[in-house]
C-alpha cells in the first residue's frame, strides 16, 4: 500500500524531546546512569488531599460516564475563584472559563478556532515550539518576533509597530517566559494590548509558571483592556505537580470561549470525573502549598547555579519558573554540540536553547524538576 501522509506533515518535525529521549533511554539500557535535567516534568508529589479527592470520587455512581465538555460546574467555579484569589480577575464560571485536558490541547483548539489557511501568527523567538508546530499544521504562516536579553526577553514594542500585521490573527505570549524565566512586564503588556485592540489581533498568554519561584503572580487579564483582545491559558501541571493528570484551563471573554468550545466539543468527550474532583481540591489549596514547593525549587536552583558556573555560563540566579536559562561563554561549540558533549562525557542531559528558536543559539536550559541529590551528583561528575 502506497499511502502518503498529509502534506501538512512536511512542515513539522518530530518533537525534539520525543527523539532525544529515545537516545537517552538507549544509553540507559546500555548501562549509562544518565542524569536528565532537560525536561520540565514536576517530580514532587501532589498534595495528599488532592490524591484523596480523586480516590474518593470513585464512589460517585456516574464517575465512569461521559462528563460535560465544559467540565462540571464545580470545577469552573473553582477556576473562577482561583483567578479572583490569586490574580484579582473576575470571571463568569458559566461562559468565561473552559477546562482543558491539559493546556497543550488548548493551543490546537484555539488555533483551529481562529486560523484559516494563509493567516499569520506572531510567535516568540525563543519560545515554546508547539506554537509554531500547530500553526504550520493548520497551514497558517509563522511570523517570529525577537526576544533578547537587552529587552529583558520582553517583546520590542517598536518592532511590533513597524510590522505589517494586515493578515495577523493571533499573537502568542508566554509570561512568565519559558525558556528564559523572564517575568511579565505589565507596562509592556499594556502597550501590546492597546496595539492588539487597534489591529484586531487575538493575544494569547500561556501562563503555567506564575507560581513557581515568583512572588508576584500575574495574569494578562488583570491589565485594563485585556478582556477585549486577550485570552489566557493556564495549567495545574506546574503549579500543583499534576502534569500527568492533564488539567488545563482557558479564560477570557465569552465570545472567544464559545468559538473554542465548538472545536473542543468535537475533539473529546469530557475530562475524567475523578481528575476534575482532584483539580477542585488543588485549586483550593492555601498559599502554604506554593511556599513549600518553592523552598524545594529554591534549593535546587542554588545547586543548578553552581553547576552552571562549572560549565562556564552566565545566567540570572533569580529567574522565575522551573528552569535556569544560561548563556554559553565559550562560543566554539553550538548549543546542541555542547549539550551532546556534556551528555557523552559526563552522562548529564541538558536542553539546548536552539529547540526554542534561532535566538536560543548560544544558550542552554536546566530544569529544576530533578532531586537535589541528583544535581549534586552531576556537580561532582563535572568536578572530577
Amino acid at each position: 500500500m502506497n499511502l502518503l501522509p498529509a502534506n501538512r506533515l512536511n512542515y513539522v518535525k518530530e518533537y525534539y524531546f520525543s527523539k532525544k529521549l529515545r537516545e537517552i533511554n538507549s544509553l540507559i539500557k546500555s548501562g549509562k546512569k544518565i542524569i536528565n535535567m532537560g525536561i520540565g516534568s514536576p517530580d514532587i508529589a501532589p498534595e495528599s488531599s488532592v490524591i484523596n479527592a480523586l480516590k474518593e470520587s470513585m464512589s460517585f455512581s456516574k464517575a465512569n460516564m461521559y462528563q460535560s465538555y465544559q467540565g462540571i460546574p464545580e470545577l469552573r467555579e473553582s477556576m473562577s475563584f482561583f483567578y479572583k484569589k490569586h490574580y484579582n480577575v473576575i470571571l463568569n464560571p458559566e461562559n468565561e472559563v473552559l477546562p482543558l485536558i491539559g493546556s497543550k490541547e488548548g493551543i490546537m483548539h484555539i488555533s483551529m478556532a481562529f486560523l484559516n489557511k494563509g493567516d499569520k501568527v506572531l510567535i516568540p523567538n525563543p519560545g515554546y515550539p508547539t506554537y509554531n508546530s500547530v500553526t504550520q499544521l493548520l497551514e497558517a504562516q509563522s511570523l517570529f518576533y525577537d526576544l533578547s536579553i537587552k529587552n529583558n526577553w520582553q517583546p520590542d514594542i517598536d518592532q511590533l509597530f513597524k510590522m505589517d500585521v494586515s493578515r495577523v490573527k493571533i499573537m502568542w505570549l508566554n509570561y512568565p517566559h519559558m525558556p528564559t524565566g523572564a517575568d511579565l512586564d505589565s507596562s509592556v503588556l499594556q502597550e501590546i494590548i492597546i496595539w492588539a485592540n487597534q489591529n484586531d489581533i487575538l493575544l494569547i498568554n500561556d501562563n503555567p509558571y506564575s507560581f513557581i519561584l515568583n512572588n508576584n503572580p500575574q495574569s494578562i487579564l488583570s491589565i485594563p483592556g485585556a478582556m477585549e483582545t486577550a485570552i489566557e491559558l493556564n495549567s495545574l501541571s506546574k503549579s500543583f505537580n499534576l502534569s500527568g493528570w492533564r488539567i488545563g484551563m482557558l479564560s477570557g471573554k465569552a465570545k472567544f470561549i464559545n468559538s473554542i468550545l465548538k472545536v473542543k466539543s468535537n475533539m473529546d468527550s469530557g475530562m475524567f470525573y475523578g481528575i476534575q474532583k482532584g483539580a477542585i481540591k488543588a485549586l483550593s489549596l492555601s498559599n502554604s502549598w506554593f511556599d513549600n514547593i518553592n523552598k524545594i525549587y529554591s534549593s535546587r536552583r542554588l545547586a543548578i547555579c553552581e553547576l552552571a558556573n562549572l560549565l562556564n555560563t552566565t545566567f540570572d540566579p533569580n529567574s522565575v519558573g522551573m528552569f535556569v536559562w544560561a548563556k554559553l561563554n565559550d562560543s566554539s561549540l553550538s548549543s546542541e554540540e555542547f549539550v551532546d558533549k556534556i551528555l557523552y562525557e559526563h552522562d548529564i542531559f541538558i536542553c539546548p536553547g536552539t529547540i526554542f528558536g534561532s535566538n536560543g543559539e548560544g544558550y542552554i536550559r536546566f530544569s529544576l524538576c530533578i532531586d537535589l541529590k541528583e544535581i549534586k551528583i552531576a556537580i561532582n561528575r563535572l568536578k572530577s
